[in-house]
């Protein structure tokens, strides 16, 4: 893969308080992972790198509104989130109460993804872009191909991955700007999305490879 500003953008997923933040509610499950991988910082430095190099960034977010927590079926982690209120917000036209709330933005990303320039695409609600705008957001700038990174790595990156390459994209995934659960009966999330990712994606790169790319 080549990077070039022309025709290559950043997607992060979820680069939120509930899954990043040693307070979320998700940590329990991913903070070994997580402080394992230095995934804050290294997302941070494709962050920065993407913002001096001129690459543009996209942020696929996950939020659920009142009217979710409806749902009538649901999988194990689906579940585990609606019951410990993840990624919850008050309405999709509203913003009450989400301000440093699990669904807010790490603060340290806050200064790149609140630019004026970061583009946050409407939320996902399980863990794939299928049903929000992000394909319409990379196609309308001539975006071909992705660096990708964020959480959960075996949900809702590696179902962005899928999708993307589905769509005719490009896709290199920073190995370590992502984290994934441990679960004593499911297994090493990270694990098993590394064993994908390499069967899958165009490339599978570590932070210190995407950021020297970038900056040639």
């Amino acid at each position: 893969m080549e990077f070039r500003q022309a025709d290559t953008a950043v997607v992060f997923t979820d680069p939120q308080n509930d899954v990043l933040s040693e307070t979320g509610t998700s940590w329990p499950m991913l903070g070994a992972s997580v402080t394992e991988n230095g995934t804050v910082a290294n997302m941070e430095r494709i962050f920065q790198a993407a913002q001096h190099n001129g690459f543009p960034v996209f942020i696929s977010p996950h939020y659920f509104y009142p009217a979710d927590h409806a749902w009538q079926f649901n999988g194990p982690l689906e579940s585990g989130e609606l019951e410990t209120h993840t990624f919850d917000r008050s309405g999709p036209l509203e913003l009450a109460g989400f301000p440093n709330s699990g669904a807010d933005w790490l603060d340290r990303f806050k200064p790149y993804i609140q630019d004026g320039k970061t583009v946050v695409v409407s939320p996902h609600k399980v863990f794939g872009p299928q049903n929000n705008d992000l394909v319409l957001q990379l196609r309308k700038r001539g975006v071909n191909n992705v660096i990708l990174g964020g959480m959960l790595a075996n949900m809702c990156v590696e179902s962005h991955l899928r999708e993307l390459l589905e769509q005719g994209f490009e896709v290199a995934v920073a190995s370590d700007a992502t984290a994934g659960p441990r679960h004593p009966d499911w297994g090493d999330g990270y694990q098993a999305a590394l064993v994908n990712y390499r069967f899958l994606a165009h490339a599978v790169l570590s932070t210190d490879e995407v950021v020297d790319t970038m900056t040639r």
